[in-house]
């Protein structure tokens, strides 16, 4: 054997195949119980590391040099991200909208991974193209659609309001529409992405326009009344109503059927972002929070959301599945006219992505493990401690909270007592959200309410208790209060600017 052969030999010894079944058993063995190890013996949610200190050590590895060794592979992999790595499962990290994952959609990874379908075109998936198929169904059957409901399965909730708005815009442009006068009508609490999908699609951020919401947060039916009346005094047409099913940073949840009844009689487009608040859609005591989504036009699901699925897990659906043709494009070396017309299932005719992986699969394994009850009563568990949370704060003089969610994030803000450090604040929640992170003891997000700082959490996790509540507010109230302890002396005599590392 040559040079070159021997070569080549080592390289092909490195796919997955018939003959190396027992090279993945033990690789993926290996690394599932690192994982594991490091989950079991994970004390804290985070490390407190900063990315001064920890780029140095991957910046100094040499991508070409490979260790030719799984063992060793994982032991740098440690260095470098497990030990620091920001864990979702653990009862106190309270900050984003990052569920803890269900075994069975972790079955799910390792199946899809190593089989590795593209869910773009029949010859590429078989039964997987009719399992996410029927996923589609059967969450546009949730959410009330009738039979001609379709939809597929999406990168994120970015992505689905990406495509569902581009949809609109492709209704309104058959009516002879010009892109300029155009217009979005969301929230002010809706979520960024919004205004993102309206510049992707050439309309530009000022086509979005932020109707105002009541103090729980939600859009006010009468000022999206008064803002289509005034599109349509102007000359404008407004191709799409965007609301919001769990807004972000209140799990807010405007009011469907008030919203659905303004769009009919406006002949206006109703999509509706549930990509936080989908997990209602399994719950036995609160799915009536989401009435009057049956009659939106389109809906984002996140099943990485409020399911409990590992990233990524996402829909779109729409109530008439016919508005997808305008995501269609037919290539001749992928998926040719005559297929479409043989009826042969292509994905890639409704989706925006070509290439895409089969992330439906770990919602069907979890659907057919633990059902669809299991993975309501998880959710409705965490809206529970939301309220009991709410209770908690309402009752605790260091702070003011802003509104009781619908769903389960609490937005709120350490307020020092009356005197000199009243003015700190802002930067004692700043402070404070930034010193609970590093010291890894618990991970809360940031927000800014009214051009107020404020903190927030959000629970996602229902391991996660009352007393983890109460533990990490103690820690956030004690560096607020020692951060205006220091700075205190200072107010009044001169502008005080904290520096954040």
């Amino acid at each position: 054997m040559t040079m070159t052969q021997s070569r080549a030999a080592d390289a092909r010894s490195y796919l997955f195949n018939d003959h190396t079944v027992e090279g993945y058993r033990h690789a993926v063995a290996a690394g599932s119980a690192r994982v594991a190890d490091r989950v079991g013996r994970t004390d804290r949610p985070f490390s407190g590391v900063g990315p001064a200190r920890l780029a140095p050590d991957i910046a100094a590895i040499d991508l070409e040099r490979p260790l030719h060794d799984h063992a060793a592979a994982l032991d740098e992999l440690e260095r470098v991200y497990l030990r620091d790595a920001v864990y979702f499962h653990h009862p106190r990290y309270l900050a984003h909208l990052n569920c803890p994952v269900v075994i069975p959609a972790l079955l799910g990874e390792v199946v899809l991974s190593a089989v590795n379908s593209s869910l773009d075109t029949w010859d590429q998936s078989a039964g997987g193209t009719l399992i996410e198929r029927r996923l589609v169904d059967w969450t546009a059957g949730r959410i009330g659609f009738g039979p001609a409901a379709d939809g597929v399965f999406t990168s994120g909730g970015t992505q689905s309001n990406l495509q569902a708005l581009f949809l609109a815009r492709e209704e309104a442009r058959a009516a002879g529409t010009p892109l300029s006068r155009l217009r979005v009508i969301t929230s002010e609490a809706g979520h960024f992405s919004v205004r993102k999908a309206a510049t992707l699609l050439g309309l530009g951020p000022e086509a979005v326009v932020a109707v105002e919401t009541d103090a729980e947060r939600r859009m006010r039916p009468g000022g999206l009344a008064r803002e289509l009346d005034r599109c349509r005094r102007a000359g404008l047409t407004v191709m799409a109503v965007a609301a919001t099913a769990g807004t972000t940073d209140f799990g807010s949840i405007d009011p469907l059927p008030e919203i659905a009844r303004l769009c009919a009689a406006a002949g206006v487009w109703l999509h509706v972002d549930a990509a936080y608040g989908c997990g209602l859609l399994v719950s036995r005591r609160r799915r009536h929070l989401l009435d009057g989504i049956e009659r939106a036009d389109s809906v984002t699901v996140d099943f990485h959301k409020s399911f409990f699925q590992p990233v990524s897990s996402s829909a779109l659906l729409v109530r008439d599945g016919a508005a997808l043709r305008h995501a269609a494009h037919h290539a001749d070396y992928l998926n040719p006219l005559r297929m479409a017309e043989r009826g042969i299932p292509n994905q890639v005719d409704k989706s925006l992505q070509t290439t895409r992986r089969f992330d439906a699969l770990k919602l069907w394994l979890t659907l057919r493990v633990m059902g669809a009850d299991a993975v309501g009563e998880l959710f409705d568990q965490v809206v529970d401690l939301a309220a009991e949370a709410h209770a908690m704060l309402a009752a605790d003089p260091r702070f003011e909270v802003v509104t009781r969610s619908a769903l389960s994030t609490l937005v709120f803000r350490y307020l020092p007592p009356e005197g000199p450090g009243r003015e700190l604040a802002d930067d004692a929640n700043l402070y404070a959200r930034e010193a609970l992170a590093a010291s890894g003891e618990a991970v809360v997000a940031g927000t800014t309410v009214d051009g107020r700082h404020h903190l927030k959490l959000t629970l996602l996790n229902p391991e996660t208790t009352r007393d983890d509540v109460a533990y990490v507010l103690d820690l956030l109230a004690g560096h607020a209060q020692r951060h205006v302890d220091d700075l205190a002396p200072l107010a009044g005599h001169r502008e005080v600017t904290h520096v954040h590392s």
